[in-house]
């Protein structure tokens, strides 16, 4: 879908589709949608008046204009109280908008900026999350299947009478548009299947976006890792029939005088659980264990485009989990490339392996913060829920509090947990510096301090666990892949 920016009236646009907005209790409609109102002879006055338009959130009224206008319908979209509308709230109207437009085959839809008249919102911003649902919600995965013919609205125009705003306008959609297409990105990697997205393909993607955005790659195979003493990722790999990639890319790699923020993702692309054998039932949920890979690679996309200030690394080790042969076991003891050794309880217990050696090669960036995600425990979707919030274990309270102020800044919510030392005592080992799991209870508090182990820098770790796949859509995140992770880091890097 193109973004366009004009000035004028959206009465007047050359669109198909109009999309104006209504708050709940408004019986005089005002501002954009008052001209429209007025043009239609007052129209939407009307079904304010009947009752069958009261400004709801999420509610969509449509009009068929027979020539008042120029354009073929025009679509009413509740935004609920003025009072209480967020961001968040923006997002969800400006998708429940253009789903419907969509349905009604439009081809070229004018919107106007929802939230920066009345609603008090900043126009940027505002502008920025009207773009964000927008394209969120009309994401289509190509799926490999025969498709049945849809409709894609091919162009959005924005329409700004003030032309004192249109800049602004003209910014917050630039940044909606690159941040939604790293959410695509993300997301495209987590819907194909696992014999497609394998490490290799990744790290494909990754060659890919740093040729488009201009950024440094690095793709270390097992000789690579051999080499750094990878022994954490390696043991990992070495049942995987498909060869691992460690994947890096680099944002203003030369700039060494810029602080270096640095993302892990885990990419696990496909988790067996190898010798320790997860149950058959919805095993193929498991394709998504890469979701903290594809959020990390779909925000240095963003990253890339937007040309953030910042010098950001980004590090996906990636490979298979399988129960080859030659794959690790239970008992056997690892060493890591800090040298820290680790007593495998269970193989299924592989991501924080991978993001161990992840962690430790992050430090040679001297890095002021690392973030890493990773689809890393049941136990933390048994805590806060399936797509509801994903877990935060921080060592510093800044890092805590600006990822956190993120989370709300993007609705993609997140919880803090604690690093209680009783979580190490459980993984204290007999023949090794530490156990790999600490079992079934506080399974979400132990990974996180094993992970603890491998850094000595200012560091948060989100279990997004329950957060990476969905099985029924929301207001703008589709059935499959949501790309969770990707509008929050690019709106904590933004925020520094």
């Amino acid at each position: 879908m193109e973004i366009k920016i004009e000035q004028g009236s959206i009465e007047s646009s050359a669109a198909d589709t109009l999309i104006v907005n209504l708050f709940e209790g408004v019986t005089n409609p005002g501002g954009a949608t008052g001209a429209v109102d007025h043009a239609l002879g007052g129209a939407i006055s009307d079904l304010i008046a009947g009752g069958d338009l009261k400004g709801k959130a999420g509610e969509v009224a449509v009009l068929y204009p027979r020539g008042a206008v120029g354009a073929r319908r025009v679509l009413v979209v509740g935004l609920g109280q003025a009072e209480s509308l967020t961001l968040e709230g923006v997002r969800r109207a400006s998708a429940a908008a253009i789903k419907r437009a969509r349905d009604l085959n439009a081809g070229h839809v004018a919107t106007i900026v929802h939230g920066a008249g009345i609603g008090g919102l900043d126009a940027a911003a505002a502008a920025q999350a009207t773009v964000e649902g927008a394209l969120l919600a009309t994401y289509r995965f190509a799926a490999q299947k025969k498709q049945e013919a849809v409709n894609d609205i091919a162009t959005l125009t924005i329409v700004e009478r003030d032309a004192g705003r249109l800049e602004a306008i003209r910014q917050g959609a630039a940044l909606g548009e690159a941040v939604a297409g790293g959410v695509a990105v993300a997301r495209d990697l987590v819907n194909m299947p696992p014999n497609v997205a394998t490490p290799t393909r990744l790290a494909e993607r990754a060659r890919q976006i740093a040729t488009e955005r201009g950024l440094a790659v690095t793709v270390g195979d097992r000789a690579w890792a051999a080499e750094r003493h990878m022994g954490a990722f390696l043991a990992v790999a070495q049942g995987a029939g498909e060869p691992p990639a460690f994947i890096v890319l680099e944002h203003n790699a030369e700039r060494t005088d810029l602080p270096a923020i640095v993302l892990v993702g885990k990419g696990i692309t496909f988790d067996t659980g190898g010798i320790s054998l997860k149950p058959g039932d919805r095993m193929w949920e498991m394709k998504s264990d890469m979701g903290g890979a594809a959020a990390v690679l779909g925000a240095m996309d963003a990253v890339g485009r937007l040309g953030l200030p910042l010098r950001v690394i980004g590090i996906t080790p990636c490979t298979e989990n399988m129960p080859d042969a030659a794959a690790y076991r239970p008992a056997d003891v690892i060493t890591a490339a800090n040298g820290k050794t680790i007593e495998i309880i269970s193989t299924d217990a592989e991501g924080r392996m991978v993001l161990a050696d992840a962690l430790v090669y992050a430090a040679q960036y001297q890095p002021a913060a690392v973030i890493d995600l990773a689809t890393l425990t049941g136990a933390c979707v048994v805590a806060l829920g399936s797509g509801v919030a994903a877990g935060i274990f921080c060592n510093d309270d800044g890092l805590r509090d600006r990822l956190l102020a993120a989370a709300e800044a993007t609705y993609e919510r997140l919880w803090p947990l604690p690093l209680y030392d009783d979580y190490r005592r459980t993984i204290n080992s007999e023949v090794a510096d530490m156990k790999n799991s600490g079992g079934r209870f506080g399974g979400v508090g132990t990974s996180a301090v094993f992970l603890r182990e491998f850094t000595d820098y200012p560091w948060a770790h989100l279990d997004i666990a329950g957060m990476a796949l969905a099985d029924r859509a929301g207001d703008y995140t589709p059935v499959g892949g949501t790309g969770f992770g990707v509008r929050l880091l690019v709106e904590y890097l933004r925020g520094l």
